[in-house]
């Protein structure tokens, strides 16, 4: 392809979204594209989409309405979960040219080559069955961001009842550990101090990529085994887990995170429900009890760790007693935010089938309560850091004078802006909170301390 051939992505959804985006991206620039940011106009535009809910299907509509304003003749290519879920629906919104599933996504140089070469007899639609998508794919982001996210595992084997993730992005696979450290020795030299480790199900991480006679290969090794290879790359100062299921997330994981050299004391663990009746009706694979056990066992390692909880609210059947369970539980647990989702029916789940459907009003309520408990969570977890030293890693970007960080245990803290902090770990004194949810801090030493 010619030089002068320009091209913009935006990404819709998850960590894991963003780092296959980002790898995509590099692909085309290596093959000489012009990868250009997406409202400045581009020959191409590629969306890479998430199907967690109608609302993330609804914005790619919005977006691909945005790339048709900023270039009217540009060519618009769809990708990810929501082109593998539905395609027709996608190849219907005026002005898509191609929507790429699961596979196909990973071939998009050669599909959009020949999409500008053969415009009229390249095939528009490039989604196969999602069983045969058994192959995995490593990627992970680039850019001047801190911190890269590292993907790891794709896939999922759980059939939740709400979810449609397996449907869009297949079974359960994984890297190979050799993989994972050489992508690892590769992000580090380029200055990153920081990687986070993300799939759809990374606890699940060790199956293999290949299908013999329809036989799953067994397990080459398990997520502890990873964490153990990667604590010893220094070349990394700090690694976090992405978000980690309650029943994967076992007392071995934690106790090494607790004693390790670089993995950050940082658990983000999907609850989803504290009724047991619900997270049954979910298919959930623990229950109240377990979840309870795995935040005490954090907690009494790491006083200090930050924890963060996924909840869906207005799930079928969620009456306004179980909600209050719910909502009672999250209060009596020691974490630190939470994702509030609301539930929203997504065709062939279980969950849509189901009765007792709650109304979206009284969805919305009970979002708006949880979001409200979440910020008392978070304001009281920052505040018990005041007048304690940590270590922050700063980002790039000037914003208003200046510059922001998270320190190890994932508090988001503030000072005035010196380019020369950017990138740094440094060591730092917590003051006070500001309305805004931010910690502002004293830096205790000139020199940088990683």
């Amino acid at each position: 392809m010619s030089t002068q051939t320009s091209i913009a992505f935006h990404t819709l959804g998850c960590k894991l979204n963003f780092s296959e985006t980002s790898g995509i991206s590099q692909k085309f620039l290596k093959a000489g594209f012009d990868v250009v940011d997406f409202d400045k106009g581009a020959d191409i535009y590629v969306i890479n989409t998430c199907s967690v809910t109608d609302f993330a299907d609804r914005k790619c509509r919005n977006i691909v309405r945005k790339a048709q304003r900023y270039s009217p003749s540009a060519k618009v290519v769809v990708m990810g979960c929501y082109a593998q879920l539905k395609p027709t629906e996608i190849e219907n919104i005026p002005g898509v040219d191609m929507v790429l599933g699961a596979e196909a996504k990973f071939n998009i140089l050669h599909h959009i080559n020949n999409l500008m070469l053969y415009p009229e007899i390249e095939e528009k639609i490039l989604v196969g069955d999602i069983k045969d998508a058994n192959t995995f794919t490593s990627s992970y982001s680039f850019g001047l961001r801190t911190r890269t996210f590292l993907k790891v595992q794709d896939g999922c084997n759980y059939k939740c009842t709400f979810c449609t993730i397996p449907l869009a992005r297949g079974k359960s696979r994984s890297d190979t550990i050799d993989n994972v450290r050489k992508n690892v020795i590769e992000i580090a030299d380029q200055g990153v101090k920081e990687i986070v480790l993300t799939g759809v199900n990374i606890g699940d991480f060790g199956n293999g990529t290949e299908v013999i006679e329809g036989l799953v290969p067994k397990k080459e090794a398990m997520f502890i085994d990873l964490i153990k290879a990667l604590d010893i790359h220094n070349e990394i100062p700090r690694f976090r887990i992405s978000s980690i299921e309650p029943n994967l997330c076992t007392d071995e994981i934690i106790t090494f995170v607790a004693n390790s050299n670089h993995f950050m004391p940082h658990f983000h663990m999907p609850l989803q429900s504290g009724s047991n009746e619900l997270l049954k009706n979910m298919r959930r694979r623990y229950n109240r009890d377990l979840y309870v056990s795995r935040v005490e066992k954090i907690k009494s390692l790491m006083p200090d760790a930050c924890i963060g909880v996924d909840v869906i609210v207005g799930f079928p059947g969620e009456t306004d007693e179980l909600f209050l369970e719910t909502y009672s539980f999250l209060k009596s647990l020691d974490i630190a935010y939470l994702h509030v989702f609301t539930y929203s029916e997504r065709e062939n789940t279980l969950a849509a089938k189901m009765e007792e459907v709650i109304p979206v009003n009284t969805r919305r309520k009970r979002n708006e309560m949880l979001r409200g408990l979440s910020m008392e969570k978070k304001t009281a977890f920052y505040n018990r850091s005041i007048g304690t030293t940590a270590h922050a890693l700063f980002e790039h970007e000037n914003k208003g004078g200046y510059m922001f960080g998270f320190t190890e245990n994932y508090v988001k803290v503030r000072t005035s802006f010196d380019e020369n902090k950017a990138n740094k770990i440094i060591p730092v004194k917590l003051v006070m909170q500001d309305e805004s949810g931010i910690m502002d801090v004293v830096v205790l030493e000139k020199e940088p301390f990683h």
